[in-house]
């Protein structure tokens, strides 16, 4: 499976905000551009490129490639409603996503590396697909055998004291938790805009 593995924080001075997916860096140190002239860099940004980097911020923060991306957004076309809030539905549900909101993964690649790994179980039935998507009403859990060794148990402290969106419920004594119901747009954790992704690709699908 390709993933990103260079300098993550490259990436977020690239989009200019701190992805709480790809690290759990609270700021950005230097928060500009990286690069020789990345302090020099200003002016009025065009459309295309405020588009863009709308769309560099999702799949940065997801770990999603660009070919996989823009299914994403194709699927999310296709579906009655807007496009902009389906798109963003489609990936909070992802389940790496859902295990790192859960608090059982610092990070979403470290959450990705727990589904693959077959640590995760969704309603009882081990699942290694990060991209798996979660509906309203299934129980994400750690596998029965991962519950009981020590690397599981420092989880499960940091994971009580972590700050949970509405759409999901945790249970510490049973290491599961709930999708209560679908997410939505406002359960992104950072500031983002999926319908100028949607303009992006207008003319692309």
């Amino acid at each position: 499976m390709a993933r990103y593995r260079g300098p993550r924080l490259k990436k977020c001075r690239q989009v200019g905000v701190v992805l709480p997916g790809l690290t759990n860096k609270g700021v950005l140190k230097r928060p500009f551009p990286p690069g020789q002239h990345g302090t020099r860099r200003k002016g009025k940004q065009s459309d295309f490129k405020e588009r863009m980097v709308e769309k560099q911020k999702m799949r940065f923060h997801y770990g999603i490639l660009e070919k996989q991306f823009r299914r994403y957004v194709t699927e999310a076309s296709r579906r009655r409603g807007p496009t902009g809030r389906i798109l963003a539905t489609l990936l909070e549900s992802r389940l790496d996503s859902v295990v790192w909101r859960l608090g059982l993964g610092a990070t979403i690649p470290a959450a990705r590396q727990l589904v693959v790994h077959g640590h995760v179980t969704i309603n009882g039935v081990r699942t290694d697909r990060p991209s798996f998507q979660v509906k309203a009403g299934d129980v994400i859990a750690l596998h029965p055998k991962s519950k009981a060794t020590p690397f599981f148990a420092s989880i499960l402290e940091h994971a009580a004291g972590r700050v949970r969106p509405s759409f999901l419920e945790f249970d510490p004594a049973t290491m599961s938790g709930k999708m209560v119901v679908a997410p939505e747009r406002e359960d992104i954790p950072f500031e983002c805009e999926p319908q100028k992704i949607v303009e992006y690709y207008s003319q692309m699908i």
